[in-house]
C-alpha cells in the first residue's frame, strides 16, 4: 500500500532514505486544482458527491479503507455506519488549508476487492461551497479508459502526480487482500506514502475516476507494499515501481438520497458485510 504516512516515515529511515516526496512530475492541465481534496492525519482524501448528489445531501468524504482511523479491515470484512468523529483538512484550489471537516459517521469502508473509505460529514454539500467556495469532486460512474490523462492530487502532501491509465489488473494482491480490475499507472506518477486515498482525477474532465492506494516499492511478490498483478489465468507478473489505484465508478449506485448507502440497490456491487 502506499502506507500511511507514519509507516512511510519509519520504513524510509530505517533504509536511510531521505524522508520526503519524490521529485515533481509534469505539470498537471490548468483544470486540476488541490479544491476540495482534504488531508487526513495519515493519509489524503477528497469531499466527494455522485452525479445524482443534491446540494443539500450530506456530504461525503472519500479516502482508502486501509486509511482508517481503526486500523486495516481484514480480508472479508466491511464497515457500515460506524460513529466517527474523525476530523479532515478542507483545502483550497492553491493548496491552502481553510476549514477542518468533521465526520459523523464511516458510511462504507472496505480492503476487499477495492480499497475504499467513505466517511459522512456532518456539514452538506450547499453548506461547504457557501462557507468556503469549494465544491465537492464529482465520482465518474462508467469504467475509466485505458491511455486516460490522469492527475493524482494528494491533499497531505499538496503535490500532484501526472501519468496516464496503463490499463487493468484482473487481480491484483497484496499481502492477504486481493483487488479486483485495479487501474494501474505509467510510470510518471510515482506516489509515495501519505498519498493514500487520493482521489484520480480524468484530467480532461476533473471528474474523479479512481482513488490512490499502492505501489510495487521493492520488487518483492504479493507482500505488503509489494503487490502483484496476477491474470484470469494466474499467471503472476510484478512490476518494481509502479503504482496503482481502485476505481470508483461502481460507488454511485450503492448510494441513494440524502447520501444513504443501500447495499442492496440495482447496481450496487460492493462488497456487503
Amino acid at each position: 500500500m502506499n502506507k500511511p504516512l507514519v509507516a512511510a516515515l519509519a520504513s524510509l529511515l530505517i533504509s536511510g532514505a531521505v524522508a520526503a516526496p519524490a521529485a515533481a512530475t509534469p505539470a498537471a492541465a490548468q483544470a486540476v486544482t488541490f479544491a476540495g481534496t482534504v488531508s487526513l492525519s495519515n493519509c489524503s482524501g477528497s469531499v466527494i458527491r455522485f452525479p445524482a448528489s443534491e446540494d443539500d445531501d450530506p456530504a461525503l468524504v472519500m479516502s482508502n479503507g486501509h486509511c482508517l482511523e481503526s486500523g486495516f479491515p481484514a480480508p472479508g470484512e466491511v464497515v457500515v455506519d460506524r460513529p466517527s468523529s474523525r476530523t479532515f483538512g478542507l483545502l483550497n484550489s492553491s493548496g491552502t488549508r481553510v476549514a477542518t471537516l468533521r465526520a459523523s459517521k464511516i458510511a462504507y469502508a472496505t480492503m476487499t476487492d477495492t480499497d475504499v473509505s467513505l466517511y459522512q460529514l456532518t456539514t452538506t454539500y450547499a453548506q461547504i461551497r457557501s462557507a468556503y467556495g469549494i465544491s465537492a469532486l464529482t465520482l465518474n460512474d462508467t469504467h475509466p479508459l485505458a491511455g486516460t490523462a490522469i492527475t493524482v492530487v494528494s491533499g497531505y502532501w499538496k503535490r500532484t502526480y501526472s501519468c496516464t491509465v496503463d490499463g487493468f489488473v484482473y487481480r491484483l494482491k497484496e499481502g492477504d487482500w486481493t483487488w479486483k480490475d485495479s487501474v494501474r499507472y505509467t510510470s510518471g506518477c510515482d506516489t509515495v506514502g501519505g498519498t493514500s486515498g487520493s482521489p484520480v482525477l480524468d484530467t480532461a474532465t476533473g471528474r474523479v475516476v479512481a482513488v490512490n492506494n499502492t505501489g510495487n516499492e521493492d520488487g518483492g511478490r504479493c507482500t505488503v507494499n509489494n503487490p502483484c498483478e496476477v491474470d484470469a489465468n494466474g499467471a503472476v507478473t510484478v512490476r518494481q515501481g509502479i503504482n496503482y489505484a481502485q476505481e470508483t465508478y461502481q460507488i454511485p449506485a450503492c448510494f441513494g438520497l440524502d447520501s444513504k448507502l443501500d447495499l442492496s440497490r440495482s447496481g450496487c456491487v460492493l462488497p456487503k458485510p
